[in-house]
């Protein structure tokens, strides 16, 4: 199936990176989110039972990111998809981690990873 629920922008302010001064301040995430899943039913019922509740991801995704205090963006970004792909109906999970201040001279760095749901 190539439905798809995305998230644009997600702004999460986080303790992130190696250096012992980033691991003392929260600094800004921006995150983008794309859960590949099958939304027929959805779409033909219009009933949210069978949608994917993008405010639940959102506060999922921001109560990762402070519970986990990664120090990569790979990292935490595993870390994300394998929570949502265990909690959401969806079959592969692309996901982009902007940390735009990051580096000076760019508008955003970051990693973009992505993940499928293990089939049994």
């Amino acid at each position: 199936m190539n439905d798809v629920v995305f998230i644009q922008g997600l702004k999460v302010q986080t303790v992130i990176g190696v250096y012992d001064w980033e691991r003392a301040i929260k600094q800004l995430l921006m995150i983008d989110a794309k859960l590949t899943c099958d939304m027929t039913q959805a779409a033909q019922t219009d009933d949210v039972a069978y949608a994917i509740d993008y405010q639940a991801v959102c506060a999922d995704i921001e109560q990762i990111c402070h519970d986990t205090k990664a120090k990569l963006l790979e990292y935490l970004a595993d870390q994300i998809c394998d929570v949502l792909l265990q909690s959401y109906p969806c079959d592969s999970i692309t996901l982009t981690i902007h940390k735009p201040n990051a580096i000076t001279a760019a508008d955003s760095v970051g990693v973009q990873i992505t993940r499928q749901k293990p089939h049994a």
